[in-house]
């Protein structure tokens, strides 16, 4: 699905949901490129995802890596 705009706990766990397993991992990473950590998921909001939505990802596959900023910052 298309999570950009999302709060990023949100995104996990739509991601969880889809894939029908609860404990699917995602990662995130600051979209400003000052490398802060995502400590509060709640906090945080989806600019970006590395896989398009829609695209199939195998078991296996790549993981959805999601580009964040702060609630209140606007995304780069």
């Amino acid at each position: 699905p298309n999570l950009v705009g999302e709060v990023l706990q949100t995104a996990q766990n739509e991601m969880q949901r889809i894939s029908g397993n609860p404990v699917y991992y995602t990662s995130s990473s600051d979209a400003t490129g000052k490398g802060r950590r995502q400590m509060w998921d709640r906090h945080w909001k989806v600019c970006s995802q590395s896989v398009a939505p829609g695209t199939q990802v195998p078991v296996h596959g790549p993981t959805i890596d999601f580009s964040v900023v702060k609630l209140d910052e606007t995304c780069p």
